[in-house]
């Protein structure tokens, strides 16, 4: 969590790809699950202060991985933000919800931190992916636990 002014503003969420909520795999990589901070606490960094706080806390990591958003209709996510953390965009699949937006295509990307000379990347699991998320009912790609099958389709 980050407090400002006695007020918690943001907060980062990851844990080790075999642990993560994004199915993520990869040798010594750490998955970044959420990342956020109020519109009215914008301006200060505060996101890369995140970042860098993860980054410190898991020094044996050989990278960080997470994945991004574009042309999705949630302001979480972006792609355009993730770059800015230092995240590198190393894969991506294009898909369409089943139920919100439909008909509108948007890409989801791996994203990719090395910290570690000669590391691999991460790889993920394109089919488990398209089932969406159920480890918090705000992400954008949030499937409720009663939806039976994938919540995504590949375009």
């Amino acid at each position: 969590m980050l407090i400002s002014n006695g007020d918690v503003v943001g907060q980062i969420e990851y844990a080790p790809a075999g642990f993560s909520g994004y199915p993520i795999n990869g040798d010594d990589v750490v998955v970044m699950n959420c990342i956020w901070v109020l519109r009215r606490a914008k301006g200060h960094g505060f996101g890369r202060m995140l970042v860098e706080d993860m980054v410190r806390s898991e020094g044996n990591a050989a990278g960080f991985a997470t994945i991004a958003l574009e042309n999705h209709w949630s302001p979480w996510f972006k792609k355009s933000h993730m770059e800015k953390l230092g995240f590198k965009p190393i894969d991506k699949i294009n898909v369409k919800h089943k139920t919100k937006q439909r008909g509108q295509v948007f890409s989801i990307w791996l994203m990719w931190m090395p910290t570690k000379e000669k590391t691999k990347q991460p790889a993920w699991n394109r089919e488990k992916l398209l089932e969406g998320v159920t480890f918090c009912l705000a992400h954008p790609l949030y499937r409720p636990q009663t939806w039976k099958g994938n919540i995504l389709e590949m375009e």
